[in-house]
């Protein structure tokens, strides 16, 4: 295959800012607060952001204090930023914006905590356990005037950013079909920690199994792709192929959305081989398909097909810690992929999905 520089999908959308290394050397880093641990991902912030000097910790609340000690003791952080309760950590350390890391089911009362003292947010995704409890946040949001993030990992790579501006500048014609495949082992098979597991397999805590914890990532990318219209029905059907390890949730999942003129299929497995997270755009005269964070295979109108680099993304739309600074400091645009916009209407796919595959039927929502 022939590799290429993607100079002419470079992203088009975004006003750069400086990057977080460059923001670092001149302006105070960003208060932030965590709210709860008991997500996995905390354990990678906290790798990464305490060699950061953009952003500082303020306060940890966890009312587990098991595990937050562990982690106190894993990163040496000093045992007064560790509160029990969200709102007695906030009234103390006055952060300037708050990380979720809790069950998804807890992601409303964290909002609706913080919009009381005017604090943004950025969570792990999905946005919510429910349709009902995403419109709650954004109403939370919107009474309390402040940001709601949503932090995916593919929304940092360069492969989806370039396949956006290809369809987008039209380089292969209008979307016809969306393929998107996110998944891996299963949790218990690659041994997130125990916490996290256990809510991972509460359907009330998580939502759903599969369904849930990969099916957001095509349903964000295909609501970005096009640019926030809701899909006209939702089909799903889920599985419990290993009932002995996730016996209350599905841990395989297929969700297929229909447009006016284009459809989308979402794959959501705990059941591969291999992590894998790309996706297939398929348009009217040529196609993108994403090869992990930083490459594309393109076939354009009756020319072969070529593997290509994505260029960079760029700042502050590189990075989930250096978007919340643009946004909170800067009055940067949240980006479609994670702003609260976008993730309601995720939030209203994945509650139709499940309805959908409880029910053997489609469910039709209001497409705009």
């Amino acid at each position: 295959m022939k590799y290429l520089c993607l100079a002419l999908f470079a992203p088009v959308l975004f006003i750069p800012l400086a990057s977080h290394a460059q923001t670092s050397a001149g302006a105070a880093p960003l208060r932030v607060a965590i709210a709860g641990m008991v997500h996995g991902h905390v354990e990678g912030f906290l790798q990464h952001s305490l060699r950061r000097s953009d952003i500082q910790i303020v306060g940890i609340a966890e009312a587990d204090q098991e595990v937050a000690v562990r982690y106190a003791a894993k990163f040496n952080l000093d045992r007064g930023l560790l509160f029990t309760d969200l709102e007695a950590m906030l009234r103390k350390t006055h952060p300037q914006a708050v990380l979720a890391y809790t069950n998804t089911y807890d992601h409303r009362q964290v909002v609706e905590i913080c919009a009381r003292h005017h604090i943004p947010v950025m969570m792990e995704k999905p946005l919510a356990v429910s349709a009902e409890d995403a419109h709650a946040i954004a109403d939370a949001a919107r009474h309390g005037k402040i940001h709601v993030l949503v932090n995916f990992e593919t929304s940092w790579y360069r492969s989806n950013h370039a396949a956006y501006d290809m369809v987008h500048d039209k380089s292969i014609g209008d979307i016809r079909k969306v393929v998107v495949h996110d998944g891996h082992q299963g949790p218990k098979e690659i041994n997130v920690q125990p916490e996290f597991l256990a809510w991972l397999n509460d359907p009330k805590l998580d939502g759903g199994g599969a369904l849930y914890d990969f099916g957001c990532y095509g349903a964000d990318l295909m609501t970005w792709l096009m640019d926030g219209q809701r899909p006209t029905t939702v089909t799903a059907v889920t599985q419990q192929i290993k009932p002995e390890i996730y016996p209350r949730v599905d841990d395989e999942a297929t969700i297929i959305l229909t447009y006016s003129k284009a459809q989308a299929i979402l794959q959501a497995s705990w059941n591969w081989p291999f992590d894998r997270k790309d996706m297939e755009v398929y348009g009217q005269t040529g196609y993108v398909i994403t090869v992990r964070r930083d490459d594309l295979r393109v076939r354009l109108k009756e020319a072969a097909e070529q593997q290509m680099a994505a260029r960079p993304v760029a700042a502050p739309y590189d990075d989930s810690l250096s978007l919340l600074r643009a946004v909170v400091l800067d009055g940067a645009a949240p980006g479609a992929p994670s702003s609260l916009e976008t993730n309601v209407i995720v939030a209203e796919i994945l509650d139709a999905a499940r309805r959908s595959a409880a029910s053997g039927k489609s469910v039709r929502l209001s497409g705009d």
